[in-house]
């Protein structure tokens, strides 16, 4: 067994099982106890106060992603969820949790994680730290012989690269879950394998012209920490503390996983508070400052991700993903369902979402054990239940 505490897992917790159905209902609760963390700690200042006024949202009517009756509750409780939030300004209005989840339980973001180090970006570069229209080996040297030759920091934010890089979860073999292996987060299954989340990411190579269509790589993301370490002289959890969770007026620590050097899986291993995450919507919802007053990043890093590029959207519909987003984008490590609407989504595979609409300040967070890593009946059927409160509210 991997770890224990006084909960248990419903079975002895494997690295070939932990991501398994049977057992993320625990396991995305209890990673630190599971693997290497390092903590970003929420500093010393007061919490960002949230006050309550909760109010009957569970009971509100909407409709499944299938069209179907239903009721916001009633999808909450059929797509696994282990925690979900309702804020607008600094008044919880919904709160619930299930299973191993509680208010101060720290879980799994998987790749809501790749939000936080976008923000992390916009806020070195507000500060001129980083330049992202610089090319990325101008910071990290080590890469130059890699397929990120001549990529840029904004096409990473952006998922343009042109590197060859499968994101499918369902293969064992693909680029994804080789990534996995390398940091510790899977069994190895060849001795081929890199030991290093640095030296894997060495290896990639480069398929196509840099600055094409979107392309969902977690290994964006992963450079991208890798820039900011690089570009500071810091490690991620120290920068992450100093310029985005202390700022959030967080009231717990997060924490991500690391990799047998102390590398950050950028991508998607930070593990946070659900109110914190609420806090980190709220930000976006204010133009970048947080509830504690502080500014994370500048109004014009926010502006910019909601307006997109010239050819963000084209981008974006050219993409060989199946995003079922017609219309939609991704800017700086953020998803835009909706061309006609100020709607931010932060998502992670099994679940995970922060939804932002800037225009009505709502803010909405999912935290969710699905038994597969994508289901679209679930994701879309949960964004129904959001708008229906959205409306509701507004």
């Amino acid at each position: 067994m991997i770890g224990s505490t006084a909960s248990r897992p419903p079975f002895p917790v494997t690295l070939d099982n932990w991501q398994t159905a049977e057992q993320i209902g625990w396991t995305f609760c209890h990673i630190a106890e599971i693997f290497p963390t390092a903590l970003i700690s929420r500093g010393s200042q007061p919490a960002a106060p949230l006050l309550r006024r909760i109010e009957p949202l569970a009971e509100l009517p909407c409709r499944d992603a299938d069209g179907a009756s239903s009721s916001v509750g009633k999808i909450m409780a059929e797509t696994n969820t282990d925690g979900w939030m309702v804020v607008r300004g600094d008044h919880i209005l919904a709160e619930e949790y299930a299973g191993e989840m509680g208010p101060a339980t720290l879980h799994l973001l998987m790749s809501v994680s790749k939000s936080i180090v976008g923000i992390l970006v916009g806020a070195l570069a507000s500060h001129g730290v980083l330049n992202i229209e610089g090319q990325v080996t101008a910071f990290v040297p080590e890469l130059e012989q890699s397929g990120y030759r001549g990529a840029t920091v904004r096409q990473l934010l952006d998922m343009r690269s042109g590197i060859e890089f499968s994101e499918d979860y369902l293969d064992p073999d693909s680029e994804v879950r080789v990534l996995e292996q390398a940091v510790g987060w899977a069994p190895r299954r060849s001795p081929d394998v890199p030991r290093t989340l640095r030296e894997f990411l060495r290896t990639l190579r480069q398929r196509e012209p840099h600055g094409g269509p979107f392309d969902y790589r977690s290994c964006e993301t992963d450079i991208l920490g890798w820039v900011c370490e690089a570009a500071t002289g810091q490690r991620f959890p120290g920068l992450a503390r100093e310029r985005v969770w202390s700022r959030l007026g967080a009231d717990f620590d997060a924490n991500i996983g690391v990799d047998s050097e102390g590398t950050g899986m950028f991508d998607g291993s930070i593990s946070a508070a659900m109110c914190d995450l609420a806090r980190f919507g709220v930000m976006i919802a204010q133009g970048g400052t947080s509830l504690s007053g502080e500014e994370v990043v500048p109004e014009s890093w926010i502006t910019d991700s909601f307006a997109g590029g010239l050819d963000s959207r084209e981008a974006f519909a050219s993409s060989l993903n199946d995003t079922r987003m017609p219309g939609g984008m991704y800017r700086n490590q953020f998803w835009f369902p909706w061309p006609d609407r100020q709607v931010l989504l932060c998502l992670g595979i099994h679940g995970q979402m922060i939804f932002v609409d800037r225009e009505t300040g709502l803010v909405a967070v999912k935290l969710s054990s699905w038994p597969t890593p994508q289901d679209s009946w679930r994701l879309f059927s949960t964004l129904a239940a959001f708008d229906a409160i959205n409306a509701h509210l507004t």
